[in-house]
């Protein structure tokens, strides 16, 4: 039977005619005709054959014809003329609880949005909530339906899952840390991946039962999906699982390099070491029948004449050549970062003040900072007029008389315009220490164009998320990635690696054209409280996946070399 189908189309025609604000007695009609096709006992299609279809109640002759015409091929003409004025994605928009038909044409008439991911930025951004009737609590309730939205498509951030991964190694080592030698994160997870299904933990211990008996106590678990000797499943908080293998001693290496991943890098790893005369798997490696290692990771790559390869480099890119040529570069740590120099304040749409933003960098060990809040054109941030920015500059000049074991550098995340141009002149640019340009509009004008023009700027240090993706809900700009990493190679303009854990922008595979290149890179973390600056670790992760060095990172450096780098300093 057909009903449910013609039901359902009744019912989004009605949903787009709210939209375009036709009369409510037509809208009604729709909606009632809906239900009346859905109530009916017969095959919607046998009566529409039999020609019975004003038999049905509420469905007068123009609904006859719509129907008719779904029946019969597929479509309704009208709604695909409406379909045509509205937005691209609209009913993938109204599947958003308290996102209804008048406040969807609102928010496209008013701010363009067409897409779930348009909603995305201007709930974030703080644009939804300046439209005629549109609260603080209603905008709330939409966040809250479109972080639903997003549970349900089965994957997570890394942002997510390692703190998850953390928080469960810890607690058991706090419950079992009498039972257990070596706890280790494995797939996914130990590559810093951007995206996660499922948090693998492998567990050295002769006393499997009892410490996955611990897990299933965590006070987060949901659901027990298994439980045994060597393995437990278990889902926290109704949405993420983690699954924990207990290991004996003499296999544990094995199993951290099997269960680390790639699948890719696996299968490689296998048929170099069959061509070696060994065969490798989760319990060990084996020359004929003969257990040679396992225990520990390293001895597996020793076997087969290869320098141990990092775990994020691990996908099949290369990096089992290079480690046979003992070419494996020497990848960047978080230790090596020396300073965080794209951060925001309370001068724009930062949450915390400057004070306790430096206190936070502090406390991390870094050297300098710099304080890049918005310019002006982006008012929804609160960007900075050039007298604000004046301001701020004085106040920091005063604070770096407060902290003599930091150096905090006025800068400013200045807006790359339609047309290439900055949002501040050159003569305020040249007053800054730093400045980071990043394209925040018009995300289908030009982009390759405007960034290669921002770069061409000699007070122009860094492109700030180069590609502007959004990883749970916005696709990256049409930007032509190899052409900007020859054109920041060129005018040494660094490009940033925004380590927020839904931007990591530039990704993995940017970021090995662009040290392929010989660009610079700045891993930053774009924080808007002091909280936010830990999230450092997912774009050094992610920059260890693009296999960059500490010398590609300008925020290694100590600060001399780094303003000696600076164009303007030339």
């Amino acid at each position: 039977m057909k009903n449910k189908q013609v039901s359902d189309i009744l019912e989004k025609f009605a949903d787009v005619l709210e939209f375009h604000a036709e009369s409510a007695f037509k809208i009604n009609a729709y909606r009632r005709a809906a239900r009346a096709v859905l109530e009916i006992s017969e095959d919607i299609e046998s009566v529409w054959k039999k020609d019975q279809l004003s038999t049905i109640p509420g469905v007068g002759k123009g609904l006859q014809g719509k129907i008719a015409q779904y029946l019969s091929k597929g479509y309704i003409s009208q709604l695909d003329d409406y379909l045509k004025k509205s937005p691209k994605e609209l009913f993938d928009l109204l599947s958003i609880q308290h996102f209804g038909p008048k406040t969807a044409a609102l928010a496209f008439n008013e701010l363009g949005v067409e897409t779930v991911s348009d909603l995305h930025e201007v709930v974030d951004s703080g644009k939804l909530e300046t439209l005629p009737g549109m609260g603080k609590k209603k905008v709330e309730n939409i966040r809250k339906s479109l972080e639903l939205r997003e549970q349900a498509s089965g994957r997570f951030s890394i942002g997510m899952a390692l703190p998850i991964a953390h928080h469960v190694i810890e607690y058991i080592k706090e419950k079992a840390g009498d039972k257990i030698d070596r706890i280790s994160p494995a797939g996914s997870v130990r590559r810093f991946c951007e995206t996660v299904h499922d948090i693998d933990i492998l567990v050295e211990t002769e006393h499997g039962r009892e410490v996955i008996d611990q897990i299933t106590k965590m006070p987060e678990v949901t659901r027990i999906l298994g439980a045994g000797e060597t393995k437990g499943s278990v889902i926290l908080k109704e949405r993420f699982q983690v699954d924990i293998r207990a290991i004996k001693n003499e296999s544990f290496g094995a199993a951290v390099q099997y269960f680390t991943g790639s699948k890719e890098f696996n299968v490689r790893l296998r048929e170099l070491a069959r061509k070696k005369g060994y065969k490798i798997s989760e319990y060990g490696i084996f020359q004929n029948d003969t257990k040679v290692g396992g225990s520990r990771e390293e001895v597996i790559y020793e076997k087969l004449g290869l320098a141990w390869i990092p775990p994020e480099m691990r996908e099949d890119r290369g990096e089992i050549q290079a480690a046979r040529e003992n070419k494996l570069p020497e990848l960047v740590q978080i230790d090596d970062i020396r300073g965080d120099i794209h951060m925001h304040s309370t001068y724009s749409d930062g949450r915390e003040s400057m004070h306790a933003m430096i206190e936070a960098a502090r406390k991390r060990g870094y050297s300098y900072i710099a304080f890049c809040d918005h310019s002006q054109t982006t008012q929804y941030a609160n960007g900075l007029s050039e007298e604000r920015l004046l301001k701020q500059i004085e106040e920091i000049e005063q604070l770096n008389g407060k902290y003599p074991d930091i150096t905090i550098l006025a800068g400013s995340e200045v807006e790359i315009l339609m047309d290439g141009s900055l949002d501040f002149s050159d003569k305020m640019l040249k007053k800054l220490d730093f400045a980071v340009a990043s394209i925040h509009s018009g995300f289908k004008s030009n982009v390759t164009e405007r960034t290669i023009a921002a770069m061409q700027n000699k007070y122009v240090d860094v492109i700030g998320h180069p590609t502007g993706r959004l990883i749970s809900r916005r696709q990256p700009f049409e930007i032509d990635i190899e052409a900007v990493v020859k054109e920041a190679a060129r005018t040494g303009t660094a490009l940033e690696v925004n380590s927020h854990w839904d931007r990591l922008d530039l990704k993995d595979i940017h970021i090995r054209t662009a040290v392929k290149a010989g660009a610079k890179l700045c891993i930053n973390t774009d924080a808007h409280e002091s909280e936010s600056l830990g999230q450092i670790m997912f774009g050094v992760g992610t920059a260890r996946r693009g296999w960059a060095q500490k010398s590609d990172v300008i925020n290694t450096w100590p600060l001399e070399k780094l303003r000696q780098w600076q164009k303007r300093a030339h």
